[in-house]
């Protein structure tokens, strides 16, 4: 293919050729450019090609471009996965190129084409290395297929194409970036750059922290005498929030569950948060366990300890979809009952349908209260709320205004019914699901009410 350089190279004998009509040797001057433009064409496109050649139908030659993409072994689910394409030449010139990666098309993908300059083999720079980012709105299994490369010949005449041999299986995964965010947050101590408070309360608790200083506002009852007697000054012991706590949580996967947000799912929002939550609380050695129900109980895993239960979940959590089905409170509870006797906080991630599904809620959750600590969790529309608080400028806006009121009363009128029974609640925005959860975890957790 002509490049602008190779047809502005052509155009030129357009004026020779038109002068010929009246000098003869002008017009077979022009017919010469026009063969050293074709030669010089060819030259550029044999050049392109490198010493070896592409590659032929059999595979025989190596392509003068090498391409590799490189990213997560497991794309996140709702977040900006980079992919990476590293690219190294087999040419003898540095190479003006355009590189665009085939990504499954249900990944948003921005930007899709990179471009560059390729150093030349003989330089000894490292190759060219470009990165754009997918955003996966669903979980499941996704297939790249080639890397799309054009590059120029050494003279910029002609413009090389070729679709390397890329293809590949991913998976989207629950939103593992924020566990790796977690993770390096905490090692530096800055936590609270991801939203997260610091709820860890020194004197609360059961078991032993530490001992300090006597300080005037501290406890007496918790000088601990003996060290006292041994340094000759009043000492404090501190106790931590309990580990081994039971946390379990509970996924509505029903028909409410599968309204988008910003083009995800409300139920992968949940995922999301019931992966970063199973994460933090094995952490903080307490056994976490999950259950997920629609019509029926679809998954149900033990409550248990230690990072190997954390990737039980993210292998459940995956296979986790929503179904156009009422969820059945009464028979997911019931079971959780049966199944789970020792003491837990629950945590219902629903959203609210109104009708006989939330007095089933209602009912169940003052009933599950006497044994354990329920937490009903609901995600909040912000198209709802958007349109609750328009100005209606036509009778379709009007009802729209009138239509998103009425839901979010509702909505106030369940959760207020939810707390007189004593159940704990928690609405937050879809985007802030995650932390908001945690934060709650660990307030509830500083305040030894599990």
């Amino acid at each position: 293919m002509l490049t602008l350089r190779g047809v502005v190279l052509f155009l030129i004998a357009g004026p020779l050729l038109a002068l010929g009509a009246w000098q003869p040797y002008l017009e077979w001057s022009g017919w010469a450019w026009i063969g050293i433009a074709f030669v010089l064409c060819i030259l550029d496109f044999q050049l392109g090609a490198g010493s070896t050649g592409l590659r032929t139908s059999a595979g025989k030659k190596p392509y003068p471009i090498d391409a590799e993409r490189v990213h997560d072994a497991r794309l996140s689910l709702a977040a900006d996965n980079a992919v990476k394409i590293n690219l190294n030449s087999r040419l003898p010139y540095a190479t003006p190129f355009w590189v665009r990666d085939e990504a499954p098309d249900a990944f948003p993908a921005n930007p899709q084409v990179l471009q560059g300059i390729l150093p030349t083999r003989r330089s000894g720079a490292p190759g060219w290395s470009g990165v754009y980012h997918v955003h996966p709105n669903r979980r499941g299994d996704y297939r790249f297929g080639r890397i799309n490369i054009r590059w120029h010949g050494p003279l910029g005449l002609i413009a090389r194409q070729t679709r390397l041999p890329a293809e590949e299986n991913v998976k989207v995964y629950p939103n593992l970036l924020d566990i790796q965010r977690y993770d390096l947050l905490l090692r530096n101590n800055r936590l609270q750059e991801m939203g997260l408070r610091h709820s860890r309360i020194f004197g609360s608790g059961t078991e032993y922290e530490r001992l300090r200083e006597y300080q005037p506002d501290d406890d007496f009852r918790r000088i601990d005498w003996k060290s006292t007697a041994r340094r000759r000054r009043p000492v404090t012991i501190e106790y931590q929030t309990e580990r081994s706590q039971t946390i379990m949580a509970v996924l509505d996967t029903g028909r409410m569950m599968q309204s988008p947000v910003n083009q995800t799912a409300k139920l992968d929002y949940a995922v999301n948060a019931v992966l970063l939550l199973g994460y933090v609380a094995a952490s903080k050695g307490d056994r976490v366990g999950m259950l997920s129900f629609a019509d029926q109980v679809e998954h149900y895993l033990a409550p248990d300890q230690g990072k190997g239960q954390f990737y039980r979940m993210l292998e459940q959590l995956y296979a986790v979809g929503a179904q156009p089905l009422e969820p059945n409170y009464t028979r997911a509870l019931t079971y959780l009952a049966l199944k789970q006797r020792r003491r837990a906080l629950v945590i219902i991630f629903t959203d609210l349908t109104g009708g006989f599904g939330v007095n089933a809620l209602v009912a169940q959750t003052a009933l599950l209260r006497r044994t354990s600590l329920p937490l009903v969790v609901t995600i909040s529309d912000p198209d709802v709320v958007q349109a609750a608080g328009q100005i209606p400028d036509s009778s379709l806006s009007a009802y729209q205004r009138q239509a998103a009121r009425d839901l979010l009363a509702e909505r106030r009128v369940t959760l207020d019914r939810l707390r007189r029974q004593g159940v704990l609640t928690l609405d937050v925005p879809a985007n802030q699901l995650s932390i908001a959860v945690i934060n709650r975890y660990l307030e509830l957790k500083a305040r030894t009410i599990l």
